[in-house]
């Protein structure tokens, strides 16, 4: 266990029978994340926010410890980085993505490059780079994941709000050197000790923005690979800027993606599910789920704007998040469908999702992940008119 001052979390390591790493973000762990009783945890940040986020805490709750087995080799390696015995600290687990939502965004995401010809291997073993942007920032397990799994990922962090970086720098065991420096985007502040300890190799591919997203994209002429978009205010709604197709955001979005495989993951609040008997969203609904109404306007603005009307290039799709309201948005310029009959659209459609299905596996292999990619694929696979 390594704690700062009042502040604690866990180094947890947990095998499977056959050797392969259990996932400790699946949603049987559900109880250590977020707890079983409103009193369970323990606040070890909170503040305000001045970007409509209202009151943003961070709140900690007792986890496992790791098998008994595997225990000594993790205080090893503590003793191996620590100087100070007496010291501990937090830390991350980047290999962790503990909400379902967000290993939906990564399988589509990356199944999809790997669908377009690109290179995934070598990005993930260094060989090649990997631009990805991830426009809202939350704890910061998605950019940290990417990063830490993908050897030749350069992932750039959009937050607007700074008390979210704060919260996850200072409460969540994000590493603060990832925050760039004045207005020069490829440099950083200068580590700590403990970053460059504990990130050394992935701090220095991590760069935190604090900017309104559409400014960034305006005034920013990267060429981005892969972009994931994850941005709700404090009332859970989707800016209406980041979908509306008559707004610069997009078509400055559209200009910055790689020409031949240039893949944007959006994570949207699903209405499939809610629906009233008249096909509305309920009343009771509308405080809990706001965005619902909107889902299929904002595919269609995403696929309009950065595919081209009648183009005939690219696709766009959209799986659901299981456990959650949630679907993956995905659109993508390398594979496509090609203005065809609707007849040949269902045949096609076939093919695509057996193509990223295949790819799923070479995903699963290549980062060792510890879930099933293939799951979050297949699961409510719509191809977006």
């Amino acid at each position: 266990m390594w704690k700062r001052p009042r502040l604690s979390s866990r180094w947890t390591i947990r095998w499977l029978s056959s050797g392969r790493l259990e996932d400790e973000g699946d949603w049987f762990y559900s109880s250590e994340w977020w707890g079983t009783e409103p009193n369970n945890g323990h606040t070890v940040f909170q503040s305000n926010s001045d970007k409509g986020n209202g009151v943003i805490s961070v709140i900690a709750y007792p986890s496992s410890r790791p098998a008994a087995v595997h225990w000594p080799a993790t205080e090893r390696w503590l003793q191996q980085r620590i100087s100070d015995p007496g010291s501990v600290y937090i830390m991350q687990q980047p290999h962790c993505l503990a909400v379902p939502y967000l290993k939906s965004m990564v399988s589509a995401g990356l199944a999809t490059l790997a669908s377009c010809n690109y290179d995934l291997v070598s990005a993930v073993h260094g060989k090649e780079s990997m631009h990805v942007l991830c426009i809202g920032h939350g704890g910061g397990s998605l950019p940290l994941f990417l990063a830490s799994k993908i050897q030749g990922a350069i992932v750039h962090v959009v937050e607007i709000d700074p008390v979210v970086i704060s919260a996850s720098t200072q409460a969540m065991g994000f590493p603060s050197s990832a925050l760039k420096k004045s207005s020069d985007s490829s440099s950083h502040l200068q580590p700590d000790k403990i970053d460059q300890m504990l990130w050394k190799g992935i701090y220095e591919r991590l760069f935190i923005h604090e900017l309104d997203a559409e400014d960034f994209i305006l005034n920013n002429t990267n060429l981005y690979d892969l972009v994931f978009i994850d941005a709700y205010d404090g009332d859970d709604i989707f800016p209406h800027k980041l979908w509306d197709p008559h707004s610069p955001f997009l078509k400055a979005l559209k200009s910055r993606l790689h020409p031949e495989h240039g893949t944007v993951v959006v994570n949207l609040h699903a209405d499939s599910d809610v629906l009233s008997s008249d096909g509305g969203v309920s009343s009771f609904l509308h405080p809990i789920l706001p965005m619902g109404k909107y889902v299929s306007q904002v595919c269609k603005a995403y696929k309009n704007v950065i595919l081209g009307k009648g183009e005939g290039l690219g696709l766009a799709f959209t799986v659901s998040v299981p456990w959650l309201c949630n679907i993956s948005l995905v659109v993508c310029r390398g594979i496509g469908l090609g203005g065809a009959t609707p007849a040949k659209v269902s045949l096609d459609r076939d093919l695509v999702l057996k193509t990223l299905m295949s790819k799923s596996l070479l995903v699963e292999d290549a980062l060792n992940l510890p879930f099933s990619s293939l799951e979050y694929i297949k699961r409510g696979f719509v191809v977006v008119d």
